[in-house]
């Protein structure tokens, strides 16, 4: 029997593959939504939180977990709301918005000292902060090894002001336009989207993007009796003891307003949340009849905008891009390796275990949530395992 274009029976491996991850005790519980033709199916195991009053609570496809980097595609998607409406364009300097980026200057060695500059060739735009390429962003070495790198952790996070203050006064690490550089764009297209709309940029993302989908449990915190359906997030296992360490439970940070609503990690949601945005998607921008964004600007973002020089010079190792290119916050494949998405899927992962992508070739979502520190990246067996599994369970 199938379910929706699944077999049910090989769909059991999946549920298998997350009872694996629990029973291990990597993580208290895990969920997925994994949808086909219409019909979606949940597979949720163990509880929210490995002690304590989480313990006690079922893992569930409304269990509000930190979705860390699945906060990118989210945010481009909102900016993109914002073009369709004639409120930006995506070759416009966004300089008029955000002074702080006007008149800037680039390293003239990427690694050298922050005095050492040269002038920037041209103004910075929103294609620029949505395809990554707006010259700064994370670097993949270690802190004290690169002035660049120190400074950008060092940024005044007390205000959005003060943040885009800081980063206003450091030069890029690279032309405009010349490399893709992680996360930093994020969150200042966070700051853009806030002034664009004159509103906090929570509340431009819950106006146009949670609320039209019903996506009610997606925030930068949580309050009230919701604090009760909120995982605990774990870290790397203690070295003495073995057992994996409380990074944040539900009285932790996003049990609070956030001072500076981070467009690059700071969103929480639940994995059936994160389905209704995923499903917009794949559907082109509508969703329950209502339409939330064009067809055209779900194309922009699904779709690979980097060029082959941009992908040679960039990356968090060698062969990053191999495999990928980068739409507008979110990857898009541009190889299939082994049993897992097609070319042409899209999606992303986050730091806490999250992890989502699109398959319109197979009209196929998939969304997992799970809460354990360092284990969103995708070249992790677990993952290789369970898009397999996945991708084993199609029927037709």
């Amino acid at each position: 029997m199938g379910t929706g274009g699944f077999s049910s029976k090989r769909l059991a491996r999946v549920r298998e593959l997350l009872e694996l991850q629990v029973e291990s005790g990597f993580v208290p519980g895990a969920v997925a939504v994994l949808a086909r033709h219409g019909q979606v199916h949940v597979e949720a195991t163990g509880t929210l939180a490995f002690e304590g009053a989480g313990s006690g609570t079922p893992m569930a496809a409304d269990t509000i977990c930190r979705t860390a980097s699945m906060t990118k595609p989210l945010v481009a998607a909102c900016a993109m709301t914002l073009v369709d409406d004639g409120t930006l364009r995506l070759d416009d300097p966004v300089d008029d918005l955000l002074p702080e980026l006007s008149d800037m200057t680039v390293l003239a060695d990427p690694r050298g000292p922050l005095d050492e500059t040269v002038a920037a060739q041209r103004p910075i735009t929103l294609r620029d902060l949505l395809t990554y390429t707006c010259g700064i962003g994370m670097m993949p070495i270690g802190p004290g090894k690169v002035p660049i790198f120190d400074a950008l952790n060092a940024l005044d996070y007390s205000s959005p002001d003060a943040w885009m203050r800081g980063l206003g006064e450091l030069p890029l690490v690279h032309q405009p336009g010349e490399r893709w550089m992680y996360d930093t764009a994020s969150n200042v297209t966070g700051v853009l989207i806030a002034r664009a709309t004159g509103v906090s940029f929570g509340d431009a993302i819950r106006d146009r993007l949670c609320d039209p989908l019903g996506m009610k449990d997606t925030a930068f915190s949580v309050s009230g009796d919701d604090i009760a359906r909120v995982a605990t997030a774990y870290h790397r296992d203690n070295a003495a003891t073995g057992e994996p360490v409380v990074d944040d439970g539900p009285d932790g940070r996003w049990s609070r307003p956030p001072v500076f609503e981070s467009g690059g990690g700071g969103l929480v949601s639940t994995a059936q949340d994160y389905f209704a945005f995923a499903s917009a998607l794949l559907a082109g921008g509508s969703h329950h009849g209502r339409r939330v964004l064009s067809r055209a600007s779900v194309t922009l973002l699904t779709s690979d905008h980097l060029t082959p020089a941009q992908k040679a010079a960039s990356g968090f190792w060698p062969g990053f891009f191999n495999e990928m290119g980068w739409g507008l916050g979110m990857s898009v494949l541009t190889r299939r390796s082994g049993v897992g998405p097609s070319v042409g899927s899209y999606g992303w992962s986050g730091f806490y275990g999250t992890a989502w992508y699109n398959d319109p070739a197979e009209d196929l979502t998939a969304v997992f949530f799970m809460q354990r520190g360092h284990s969103g990246d995708q070249r992790l067996p677990m993952w290789h395992d369970l898009w397999t599994a996945t991708y084993h369970a199609i029927d037709n």
